[in-house]
């Protein structure tokens, strides 16, 4: 009698439960989605100075607010999944030539020379010498991407190859790219100071390659010359702190390590 008397009471606990199953998923959506991540313009730190002025009245987006694509924007975990898949169609493919460059030691630099599309707007010489990300290169979809842009609006520009990166150029000496080593990307820029004296420089480094940059000119004044300026995507500023950070899993930094190392196994793998 006593068990007659507990049964219609079931269906009510599991409707309990699935309600605590829907909101947990909707927690999980909201949070990984970052939906409740306010919105609002980017925040600039920057010296009074005539350029940093330029800079502001040229380019009036960066002091408006950025307004993402809803539900999926806030997102940088889809950002990151949706381009990688849309840019295996979408990213363009530029037409440049291969310079091998043979280092001191014995290895082998390369870099991808890629010439002007159109006259430059104020009809000078400007190359931009490209310093892509953590065992990137020149055929990777978001560098295409750049120079495509680049060449379009009168840019010569020079991506760096990190030495080992490239899947189709062995190495030739018992070394490959390492977090700090300028030698590779200095000897770029030695070709191209020597191959068009005409030439002024941009230097722009992306993540990885925004700390060699910013240390190669650092390194020599000598390696300041000709340089309008210099631009720093996405640079990692401590790799000590920054491997405190992806060795959290909070937002699952700690699998985005897991991807960055298996990669670069495999590179070294390659190379055995």
């Amino acid at each position: 009698m006593s068990a007659m008397l507990e049964t219609p009471e079931l269906p009510a606990v599991f409707d309990g439960v699935k309600l605590a199953a829907v909101a947990a998923v909707l927690y999980v959506i909201v949070r990984c989605l970052n939906l409740k991540s306010p919105t609002g313009p980017p925040e600039l730190i920057y010296q009074d100075s005539a350029l940093a002025c330029f800079l502001l009245k040229s380019c009036p987006l960066l002091t408006k607010e950025y307004i993402p694509p809803l539900i999926w924007g806030k997102s940088g975990h889809i950002q990151t999944a949706l381009y990688g898949k849309m840019g295996r169609v979408r990213s363009p493919h530029p037409c440049g030539h291969r310079k091998y460059l043979t280092m001191p030691d014995g290895a082998t630099a390369t870099f991808d020379l890629f010439e002007p599309q159109s006259e430059h707007c104020i009809g000078e010489d400007v190359t931009m010498v490209i310093c892509p990300g953590i065992a990137n290169h020149s055929e990777k979809q978001y560098i295409r991407t750049f120079v495509d842009y680049a060449q379009k609006n009168g840019y010569r520009c020079a991506v760096l190859n990190h030495l080992g990166a490239l899947p189709n150029i062995e190495l030739t000496s018992p070394r490959m790219f390492t977090y700090g080593c300028t030698w590779e990307f200095g000897a770029m820029v030695n070709y191209i100071k020597k191959t068009y004296p005409q030439t002024q420089l941009v230097v722009v480094g992306f993540s990885l390659g925004g700390n060699i940059v910013c240390k190669y000119l650092g390194e020599n004044q000598a390696n300041q010359e000709r340089v309008l300026c210099c631009v720093s995507v996405c640079q990692g500023y401590s790799a000590l702190r920054a491997h405190e950070t992806f060795m959290q899993w909070d937002q699952c930094r700690r699998f985005y390590n897991f991807l960055m190392a298996d990669n670069l196994k495999k590179i070294i793998l390659s190379h055995r």
